[in-house]
């Protein structure tokens, strides 16, 4: 990685203060690093789980899977969201709940696409804060992708794009934990199992990455994922971390973010495909470099409606299996996975159920030069020089905004006005806002 423009040691800005939600709610609970967490509390109605219970639990899961030899790959990027529709029905019905009073006002952040000047363009990298008016947006925006979105595990940071020119929103990420165990990612750097559990640390995956209409018929998607390489986001990572204890090793490792990982959605991904970004003015500096480092196996838990898992959950705690609530941070890699692979056991179900067949594409974005060397202790430090989000903001748009702007001059009648519709229509949106 090339020699880079030196970076200031501020983070991104905050977004507004905590507030009380208009619609007089109870606030979504929230994690560590306000973001939001799933809930799902076992059903406190049926202390015991009987065999009728049981075997009505079965049927179900048969129902919804058929056979196991089902899990076959997926034709094609619609087929795939086929798959999700019902874990994304239950978690857009359960979110747009909370939400519902406030999406006129949320929905005044998107812009009409006449407000879009692709010249003016200034991108804004805004740290979201839990409980505020930005969480909200961050929330709603997501009900818009076309698969569920995840929640994320442990350290969680969470960014909206802003566009300065009109203050409206360009899109949004999401920085999480990555898995323990990820095979592409490990043999690319090169770990052993010591290597991994000491240096995890040093690592985050994006688990949500996007722009909104009218910015993603821009490519904004790709703006918006070369703002993770920025110098804001690693200040803030070490505001937010570098003193902080692991909590599973409760060790004190002064953690440097050294790379993102990200995993397509749907299979190839034209948002990560050729990810890479050069300064204009130093076309030897690389700014972005998303390294392609190969595919996961096909396995996962979103074929399992939120229901159903809570009831898979209630019969393990009826049988006083641990599983049923060791869902804290530092419990396991993935403690849903667990819960599902233990209680497919108890229902004498096959374990292949898990397998979804949908292989998603593991990508790479080292942050510092010697990523490599340092996770595996060759070095001692990370380098970590990165640009800032003003240099990598107009990189990108030179790149990608402008020249699309001028080819595909559609995004232009987009209005906000549909987003309404869309997020109001029964069942769930039925918009693709994210370029896969």
């Amino acid at each position: 990685m090339a020699a880079e423009k030196a970076a200031p040691a501020t983070g991104p800005r905050r977004g507004a203060g905590p507030y009380e939600p208009s619609h007089g709610g109870v606030p979504p609970h929230t994690g560590p690093m306000g973001a939001t967490q799933l809930s799902l509390p076992i059903e406190d109605s049926a202390p015991v789980f009987d065999e009728a219970a049981i075997r009505a639990l079965r049927d179900d899961l048969l129902a919804e899977f058929g056979d196991p030899e089902s899990g076959q790959p997926a034709d094609g990027k619609a087929a795939i969201r086929e798959r999700h529709r019902g874990q994304r029905a239950s978690r857009w019905h359960r979110d747009i709940g909370r939400l519902r009073d406030n999406v006129p006002g949320l929905l005044a952040n998107f812009a009409d696409g006449a407000e879009v000047d692709p010249y003016a363009i200034e991108p804004d990298l805004v740290a979201v804060e839990a409980g505020t008016p930005d969480a909200d947006l961050f929330r709603l925006a997501t009900l818009l992708w076309s698969v569920p979105v995840s929640q994320g595990y442990g350290r969680r940071m969470r960014f909206l794009v802003r566009d300065r020119s009109n203050g409206k929103l360009v899109g949004l990420f999401a920085l999480g934990d990555p898995v323990f165990n990820l095979r592409a990612r490990d043999q690319w750097i090169g770990w052993s199992a010591a290597d991994r559990r000491q240096r995890l640390v040093n690592v985050m995956d994006a688990f949500v990455v996007g722009a909104v209409p009218p910015y993603s018929s821009l490519l904004g998607g790709k703006l918006v994922f070369s703002l993770i390489a920025s110098a804001e986001v690693g200040a803030a990572f070490a505001a937010r971390y570098a003193d902080s204890a692991g909590v599973i090793s409760g060790q004190r490792k002064a953690p440097r973010l050294a790379l993102v990982t990200v995993t397509s959605a749907l299979g190839r991904s034209s948002l990560y495909n050729r990810l890479r970004l050069t300064d204009p003015a130093d076309p030897s500096a690389r700014l972005v470099d998303l390294v392609p480092i190969g595919w996961t196996r096909g396995y996962g838990h979103f074929q399992v409606s939120d229901g159903l898992f809570a009831r898979m959950r209630t019969m393990l705690a009826a049988a006083e299996h641990p599983y049923a609530s060791g869902h804290r941070f530092g419990d396991g890699p993935n403690w849903r996975m667990r819960v599902e692979r233990v209680a497919l056991q108890q229902l004498g179900l096959s374990a292949d159920l898990q397998r979804h067949g949908i292989e998603r594409e593991v990508f790479a974005l080292p942050l510092a030069s010697n990523a490599r060397e340092f996770l595996v202790g060759r070095d001692a430090s990370a380098k970590l020089s990165r640009p800032t989000a003003a240099v990598i903001s107009e990189a990108a748009l030179a790149r990608w905004i402008r020249p699309r702007a001028a080819r595909a001059p559609g995004y232009r009648s987009f209005r906000r006005e549909d987003l309404l519709e869309d997020l109001l229509r029964a069942g769930g949106p039925t918009l693709s806002v994210r370029e896969t």
